[in-house]
């Protein structure tokens, strides 16, 4: 998950190796993922570190059901490695890399999307291509949801596998707030005249940082622009919209601008103590979740902007060192499980949305899927509708950068 360290991460990155002197990945690419049962047998007695962002407490309940799960069917030991960011994970691999520490690395599996995925994958950090070949990922939507073949615009190759789909979803008390705004500009426009009433994580957070491009991709002149390189020729006249939105929205925000929550959990905090009215999530079935454990008000409901909302698919790799990569493959092949997958969509627990096709499932998983209650504040994905692709991951990076410049508190 993302946050403005890992803004900077791929500069550092690049710095790092260089200094290392060289890009090259370690030859030992074993073991094969189409044979997989060679790939089980190497797994056993194997303890697979995770480094995965801890910030929400139902996220760590599923990965610690998984870790349950893998112990008792294949003998792997699954240890999640919690961080608040994962350029935490990918600097420890650079780390390594530059000490020449090529084998044997602390980091088997980390979860990872955009930016720091664009610089393990330009500098030969990752092993694979392996995810393709992994038994469930003949199950993935690849071709209604293309977001699980495309990380932020940049083809994953095989190199990261797909585990969950997200989305963004804006969630209101429909007690305080009976007509919520449906666009960025409508938001605008409510948060000026209730001032202090809607908050977004700070942009240092994956979420707040995708709060910004939810604003960037509604109000650039040129959307498609977005889904390039971003560069200095025209970085000022695609994000001047943003700035001018941002200059208006900043002071009418929760205390003003002055303090932001420091992550999702944080501004449910603020709804569920009636300090705002208005948040975001980029889990859809995140207020149920949350209803169903009273930490917010049951009359909280969520929408998506009337243009559609940024969304993408969360993805696991695996270091070109990782230690224990059958163990690592055998932990990504169960988080593509149906039953992994339908644990995770369970409405009073993570509640993320699925990369299966329901279609490719057996009549029985397909039954239980359907037979899965989504929640009293769950959009379905007709209500949710197409997601909005995410930007290029360099547009982010200077971004969250020139946010910090403009915003950030000093």
């Amino acid at each position: 998950m993302t946050a403005m360290r890992r803004f900077r991460l791929a500069g550092a990155i690049v710095a790092a190796l260089v200094w290392a002197g060289g890009l090259n990945a370690a030859a030992d690419v074993s073991p094969e993922p189409k044979n997989w049962s060679e790939v089980e047998a190497a797994a056993q007695g194997q303890t697979v570190y995770w480094y995965a962002w801890a910030g929400e407490r139902l996220i760590n309940d599923h990965i610690a059901w998984v870790g349950e799960q893998v112990q008792a069917r294949y003998g792997v030991t699954l240890e999640h490695v919690k961080i608040s960011a994962t350029s935490e994970a990918v600097s420890k691999v650079v780390a390594e890399k530059a000490a020449g520490r090529d084998d044997d690395g602390a980091v088997d599996l980390i979860w990872i999307n955009g930016p720091n995925f664009a610089a393990m994958k330009e500098n030969d950090l990752l092993f694979g291509p392996w995810a393709e070949d992994l038994p469930n990922f003949a199950l993935v939507d690849v071709e209604n949801k293309p977001a699980v073949l495309n990380d932020f615009t940049i083809p994953t190759d095989g190199l990261e596998a797909p585990w969950n789909m997200a989305q963004i979803v804006f969630y209101y008390d429909s007690a305080r707030v009976p007509e919520p705004p449906r666009t960025a500009q409508a938001l605008l426009e409510w948060a000026q005249a209730n001032p202090g009433r809607f908050a977004f994580p700070t942009p240092e957070d994956f979420l707040g940082a995708t709060f910004l491009k939810q604003v960037l991709v509604e109000l650039a002149p040129d959307q498609s622009r977005l889904q390039e390189e971003a560069s200095d020729f025209d970085f000022d006249e695609i994000t001047a919209p943003l700035w001018a939105y941002l200059d208006v929205l900043t002071p009418n925000l929760w205390r003003k601008g002055q303090a932001y929550p420091a992550n999702s959990s944080e501004l449910r905090r603020l709804l569920g103590d009636g300090e705002i009215d208005i948040g975001l999530a980029f889990n859809p079935a995140e207020a149920s979740a949350a209803i169903a454990k009273d930490e917010i008000p049951d009359t909280v409901r969520t929408l998506v902007f009337e243009g559609g909302t940024i969304g993408n698919a969360s993805f696991i790799a695996i270091p070109y060192n990782a230690a224990h990569k059958a163990g690592a493959m055998v932990v990504a092949n169960f988080l593509m499980s149906p039953e992994a997958q339908l644990d995770k969509q369970r409405p009073d627990g993570f509640g993320g949305f699925t990369v299966l096709a329901m279609d490719k499932l057996s009549p029985e998983d397909r039954a239980a899927f359907e037979a899965q209650p989504r929640g009293v504040a769950t959009l379905s994905p007709e209500e949710l509708g197409a997601h909005l692709p995410e930007p290029h991951p360099s547009w982010m990076t200077r971004v969250g950068k020139a946010w910090k410049e403009r915003y950030g508190l000093r």
